[in-house]
C-alpha cells in the first residue's frame, strides 16, 4: 500500500512540474505572439498614413529638384562662383527635402522621433563644430570670399608672400599658380585675413625704375631725355602721370627714379615692358654721352686748382715733380 501511494505521489508531482514548465514556456510565446499581433494591427491601421507619407515624399523630392533649379538660375545672375552656386543649390535641395521629412514623420505620428532627431542633430553639430574649427573657418571664409569676389580665376594676385595667377577656388582653399610654375594651396581663412593685391582688376601697373648718373652730367638734360624716352615707348599709358625725381647723392652717382604706368595684361608682359624701358634708357644715354657710373671711386686731381693727373704725369716724365727739392751731382 505504501509503495503504491508513493508512486501515485511521484506521478502527480511530475504532472505538476510538467504543467508548470509548459506554462512558463507558453507565456513568452504568447507575449511575442501578442506583440506581433499588435504590431500587425498598428501596421494595418497606419497603412493609410504610410500611403500619404509615400506620396508626400515623392512630392517633396520633385519639389526639391524644382526649387533647386529655380534658385540656381537666380543665383547665376548675381554670382559667377561655381563652387558657391553648387553649395547653395545643394543646401536649398536638402532644406526642402528635410522639411518634407519632418512633415512625413508627423503624418506617421512619430512626434517623439522628430524631437529626438532635432536634439541629436544639435548635439552632433556642436561636437563637429569643436572638432573641425579650422575646416569650418575655411568654409565660412570661402563663402565670404565668394560673395565679396576680390578676385576671379585668371586674375594675377599677391596674397601674403605668394604672387601668381588664381588657378581655381573652392570653399576650402584658393589655389595660386606662381610664376615659377608651382601651385600654392592657401586656406581661405588665411586669404581672408591677408592683404590681397589684385593686379588684374584695373589692368594697369606702375613701374618704378631707379638709375644713377655721373656727377659730371647735366641734370636738366638727363631729366628731359628720360621723360622723352619713356613717353615715346610703346605701351606706356597715362603720360601726364609720369614722375621723375632725383633721390640721393650716391657714392659714385646721382640717383633718380622714373615712375610710369603701363597696361598690365599679364606678368610676363609687365616684365617685358620693364626690360624695354631699361634698354631704351641705356640706348638714349649712350647716344647722348651720359654715363651710368660703376660702383668705383674716381680720383680727380683737378678739382678747385689742384694739379691734374695728366700734368703730374708730364712733369714726372720731363724731370722732377713740381715742388721737389734737391741737387743733382
Amino acid at each position: 500500500m505504501n509503495n503504491g501511494s508513493t508512486a501515485d505521489s511521484l506521478a502527480q508531482a511530475t504532472k505538476n512540474v510538467a504543467k508548470e514548465l509548459k506554462a512558463e514556456m507558453e507565456a513568452p510565446v504568447e507575449t511575442i505572439t501578442s506583440k506581433i499581433n499588435n504590431w500587425l494591427d498598428a501596421l494595418v491601421a497606419m497603412l493609410p498614413n504610410m500611403a500619404v507619407a509615400v506620396v508626400l515624399f515623392i512630392l517633396f523630392l520633385i519639389s526639391a529638384k524644382a526649387v533647386q533649379k529655380v534658385f540656381l538660375k537666380l543665383f547665376k545672375k548675381s554670382s559667377q562662383n561655381k563652387a558657391l552656386e553648387n553649395l547653395f543649390g545643394t543646401i536649398v535641395y536638402y532644406i526642402v527635402l528635410g522639411t518634407g521629412l519632418f512633415i512625413i514623420l508627423e503624418v506617421l505620428q512619430l512626434d517623439k522621433a522628430v524631437t529626438s532627431l532635432l536634439a541629436g542633430v544639435g548635439v552632433v553639430g556642436l561636437a563637429l563644430g569643436f572638432a573641425f574649427q579650422d575646416i569650418a573657418a575655411n568654409f565660412v571664409s570661402g563663402i565670404i570670399l565668394a560673395f565679396r569676389t576680390p578676385f576671379t580665376i585668371g586674375h594675377i594676385v599677391k596674397i601674403g608672400d605668394y604672387m601668381g595667377t588664381v588657378a581655381r577656388t573652392n570653399l576650402r582653399v584658393t589655389v595660386v599658380k606662381t610664376f615659377q610654375g608651382q601651385e600654392v594651396y592657401i586656406p581661405n581663412k588665411d586669404v581672408l585675413q591677408s592683404p590681397i593685391e589684385n593686379f588684374s582688376i584695373l589692368g594697369q601697373y606702375r613701374i618704378d625704375l631707379a638709375v644713377g648718373i655721373s656727377y659730371g652730367d647735366d641734370l636738366e638734360k638727363v631729366e628731359e631725355l628720360v621723360l622723352e624716352t619713356i613717353h615715346n615707348l610703346e605701351g606706356v599709358i597715362r603720360h601726364d602721370d609720369m614722375i621723375f625725381t632725383y633721390t640721393a647723392f650716391g657714392d659714385s652717382s646721382i640717383n633718380f627714379e622714373i615712375k610710369f604706368w603701363v597696361d598690365y595684361p599679364d606678368h610676363p608682359g609687365f616684365l617685358a615692358m620693364r626690360t624695354r624701358a631699361i634698354k631704351a634708357i641705356k640706348k638714349a644715354f649712350d647716344e647722348n654721352d651720359i654715363t651710368i657710373p660703376f660702383p668705383i671711386r674716381t680720383l680727380d686731381f683737378g678739382i678747385k686748382g689742384g694739379e691734374t693727373l695728366s700734368q703730374m704725369q708730364l712733369n714726372t716724365t720731363s724731370g722732377s715733380p713740381k715742388g721737389a727739392s734737391g741737387s743733382k751731382e
